[in-house]
């Protein structure tokens, strides 16, 4: 049995059928005339029938040529729906959520993780950042951390956040241990630049003088902080909704029970161009174990 003709050689001709050029083709297609006019004389070699009439300057479709194209053009609408429907289906099925690598690791993987077992159709692609890319259009949904001052427009807040006093268990213990708010003078504090305020809200909080005290360890990442206070370098002020894994696997304690209002909190947005449905229950399940946080 003879084998179908290439594709190309369809494509071609069915886009000069339509211009009734080679040139304009050629433009359409991205080929060469010199190319679609070969494909267009291979397809006709091998239906052993001309199709064209050509002049010097233009064609004309020879009867064969006006029987055929109506089947090649509806073949080629199927051809090209199907495979629009297939990427579509596949850029529906994933969705990309864009979030701070503080959070993405201390929260949202599990809740994505839990996510996908619950949907397992869906592919996700998760997005650490350090510093917000405020030209990042890629995402479908975007967690980022802001001050109460400067929330984004149309964002969803996932949950109120606290600040907390936290230290390992070591400090606790000793001559020189923790015993009441005063005594975090004696240690060196744990900051994590641009969040230099949580310190003084907390310090508020506990009711103590911060003036004078210089010891201290400055990161760019609330993760390092967390691991430097768990190492039992000092002590840190921390959200709680980044602190709450630590806290669960004993590796970090609230010497007291004072917690203070976070000037910065956690908001989703969702990229407008985003509408399909995989993207919509990813954002619904975000806020709803966003919920559980409070």
């Amino acid at each position: 049995m003879k084998p179908p003709p290439p594709l190309n050689y369809i494509r071609s001709f069915e886009c000069s059928a339509r211009h009734l050029s080679f040139t304009a083709a050629a433009s359409e297609l991205g080929y060469t005339q010199a190319a679609v006019s070969n494909h267009v004389r291979a397809l006709e070699h091998y239906i052993g029938r001309q199709l064209f009439v050509r002049y010097p300057r233009s064609l004309k479709l020879t009867e064969v040529g006006e029987a055929f194209l109506p089947t090649l053009r509806q073949a080629l609408e199927q051809i090209d729906f199907a495979t629009d429907a297939i990427v579509a289906s596949a850029r529906n099925r994933t969705v990309v959520v864009s979030c701070p690598m503080s959070l993405a690791e201390n929260w949202l993987a599990g809740c994505m993780a839990a996510f996908n077992v619950k949907h397992p159709e869906t592919e996700l692609l998760l997005h650490g950042t350090i510093w917000e890319d405020m030209n990042e259009q890629a995402a479908d949904i975007t967690i980022s951390i802001r001050r109460f001052d400067d929330r984004p427009a149309d964002a969803v807040p996932l949950w109120r956040d606290k600040l907390a006093l936290l230290c390992a268990p070591a400090l606790l213990e000793g001559p020189r241990k923790l015993e009441e708010p005063a005594d975090i003078l004696n240690f060196d504090w744990i900051f994590v630049h641009g969040r230099q305020e949580y310190w003084k809200a907390m310090s508020e909080a506990l009711g103590i003088t911060t003036s004078g005290h210089e010891k201290g360890i400055t990161t760019n990442a609330s993760n390092i902080a967390l691991e430097l206070a768990a190492m039992g370098t000092g002590c840190v002020a921390m959200q709680v909704s980044l602190a709450r894994i630590y806290l669960q696997r004993g590796l970090l304690v609230e010497p007291f029970a004072i917690r203070a209002a976070s000037p910065w909190s956690y908001y989703l947005s969702t990229n407008q161009l985003s509408k399909s449905s995989a993207v919509r229950r990813a954002k619904e399940w975000i806020i709803a174990h966003g919920k559980e946080m409070e």
